[in-house]
């Protein structure tokens, strides 16, 4: 059992490393084409809502397997 929570603590951490990924990428681009900054953004925020919610179901399985 506390090898699932630790399986889900790393998966907590992935998310977070998706995230930074995912905020440096969308900078790179910006940087590189300045005028697809708002349509950039909005992918961005798209993108880290998703792997917010997949972080909190995590985050909700580790209370419940504990």
């Amino acid at each position: 059992m506390s090898l699932g929570i630790i399986a889900l603590g790393l998966a907590c951490l992935g998310a977070g490393i998706g995230e930074g990924l995912i905020v440096g990428n969308i900078l790179n681009a910006i940087a590189r084409q300045p005028e697809l900054e708002s349509k950039l953004r909005t992918f961005m925020f798209l993108g880290i809502a998703f792997i917010e919610g997949t972080f909190f179901i995590v985050l909700a399985m580790t209370f419940v397997l504990k």
